[in-house]
This record gives C-alpha cells, sequence and structure tokens, in this order.
C-alpha cells in the first residue's frame, strides 16, 4: 500500500483518527492506556499540544494511522523527543507504521533533538519493537513485568531510544 501523504491533525479527522484509537486502547496489549478510556480522554491525551504535533497518514482521504510527536520531558530532558504511533488494523503490516516512524524521526532531526526516547513498549508487542529496531532504535532499559497484557499476563516494558544528534 502506497501513503499518499502524511500530514497535520485537522479537527474534521478525529472521528477516523477515533476509529483507529478506540480499538487499540480496548484491546489493552500494546499501549499502557487505561481500556475504559471514554473518547473524550483519548482525544485530550491524543492530541499533542504545540510544539509537539499530531499527524495522520492517508490514502486519498482514508486515514490508515496516526502519530502524536513532542518533547519527552520538560527542562533539563527537552532535548529528547517521543511520538506514538496506531494503525488502524486493516493497514497493518503494508508499511503505514513504518512511514510514521521515519516521519517522527524526521520532525525531531528537523527541530534540533539529541534523540527519540519511547518510555513504554510492550516486550509483547514484537511488530513494534521489531520496526523501532529496524529504524534505529536499542532498547536501553526493560522494566520486568511492567504490562500486564489481557493474554500474556505480565511482561516487560522496553525503554528505547534513538540517537539523532551526531
Amino acid at each position: 500500500m502506497r501513503i499518499v501523504q502524511i500530514r497535520q491533525f485537522t479537527e474534521s479527522d478525529w472521528p477516523q483518527v477515533w476509529e483507529i484509537v478506540r480499538p487499540v486502547v480496548r484491546a489493552a496489549d500494546t499501549f499502557t492506556y487505561d481500556p475504559a478510556m471514554t473518547e473524550r480522554e483519548a482525544r485530550a491525551t491524543w492530541l499533542e499540544a504545540p510544539p509537539g504535533e499530531t499527524v495522520v497518514a492517508l490514502d486519498g482521504d482514508e486515514i490508515l494511522g496516526t502519530a502524536k510527536v513532542g518533547t519527552n520531558r520538560p527542562g533539563p530532558g527537552s532535548h529528547v523527543a517521543t511520538a506514538s504511533f496506531m494503525v488502524a488494523p486493516i493497514s497493518r503490516g503494508r508499511g503505514v507504521g513504518t512511514a510514521l516512524v521515519r516521519f517522527a524521526l524526521e520532525w525531531a532531526r528537523r527541530r534540533g533533538y539529541a534523540g527519540m526516547q519511547f518510555n513504554a513498549v510492550a516486550e509483547s508487542n514484537k511488530s513494534a519493537v521489531e520496526l523501532y529496531l529496524r529504524e534505529g532504535f536499542e532498547i536501553v532499559g526493560t522494566v520486568p513485568g511492567a504490562f500486564a497484557h489481557p493474554s500474556h499476563g505480565r511482561v516487560g516494558l522496553h525503554i528505547m531510544y534513538a540517537h539523532l544528534a551526531p
């Protein structure tokens, strides 16, 4: 599948983005979000405030995935970016996640971040872990049993990092 465009989220995108976010959150198998999260709570969590941003990946008018990018921590940690990604189930395995990860890394490079950190990647989310490793991230630590997976039980949460600055 060819991704036509990755662009900044607009208000009219929310219904399609919610259709991606809702099942991911409800499944409770990849994100540390409360599976009972309401639409209002999800919107407040997913829509990144400036200087960060939320984007969508499109094929025509159809939203295939979404990402949010921003600063990982304020103050002395503000030189490190972070990002989160969700892809519509029907679009998984077709390069949408890869395109969003590459977009996020380029977004951070253009803004002068020294690196990008993912704070909580479920070790059971093999496709995401493999994608991040392929795109230059490394696992810098794992918190054992920190994620309560609905079918695997307690699994580790990886902290992953990619150096961006020379």
